[in-house]
């Protein structure tokens, strides 16, 4: 998380009225408008702002099998919600990744916000230092027996941090991911409260109030 704190209380008062700001703030003749800039490069704004935007991660990947290349379609990764309500179809990157300090990845900037899902799923923080990224679907059947060969890119850094980066190839469908841990989960939770009403209806039976 993180946060952003300017101080505006003294900053928006005018030099004139700071020996009397209460006197200020009370005058209604006096025009309280006030603007403040947050995240800016050479004097103009960075768009998209902040951290995680900076952080983007920018490892590519290609897969190969049987000496083909496997199409990965990166289209409809991101969250329905988060494409048509969060980001803006007419707001563009503008002055990204243009200082001296580079993060991660950039963006194309003829492309609007809503349409770079790269960014969208980056934007959709995890609660959890370890978490997954979808990175794209390969829409054709994998066979058990297929040598799946991968090239990619190792553009991003996490040595600064110790961070640790890794492919995950997953079966996923409308539910998500394949992930044992739930099902299992559910099962016991189920057998174990079956089991208590069993103990708890005998105990009834054979010793009722």
């Amino acid at each position: 998380v993180v946060e952003i704190v300017e101080r505006y209380d003294t900053g928006c008062v005018p030099e004139p009225f700071r020996i009397d700001k209460i006197s200020y703030i009370l005058d209604d003749s006096i025009p309280k408008n006030c603007s403040l800039s947050f995240k800016v490069n050479n004097d103009r704004p960075i768009i998209p702002c902040g951290l995680i935007a900076w952080s983007l991660f920018n490892d590519t990947f290609t897969f190969i099998r049987n000496r083909a290349e496997l199409k990965v379609n990166r289209k409809n990764i991101a969250w329905k919600s988060d494409r048509e309500h969060k980001f803006g179809k007419n707001v563009y990157p503008f002055n990204f990744q243009n200082g001296t300090l580079i993060g991660g990845g950039k963006l194309n900037p003829r492309i609007p916000l809503s349409d770079q899902e790269d960014l969208i799923v980056w934007m959709r923080t995890s609660a959890l230092p370890s978490f997954r990224k979808l990175y794209g679907r390969i829409e054709k059947d994998l066979d058990v027996d297929d040598v799946v060969v991968v090239h990619l890119m190792n553009n991003y850094n996490t040595y600064s941090f110790g961070g640790k980066k890794k492919l995950v190839l997953s079966t996923t469908s409308w539910l998500g991911g394949k992930n044992d841990f739930l099902g299992l989960a559910y099962v016991f939770i189920g057998s174990s409260s079956v089991t208590i009403a069993v103990v708890f209806t005998l105990l009834h039976l054979l010793s009722p109030r």
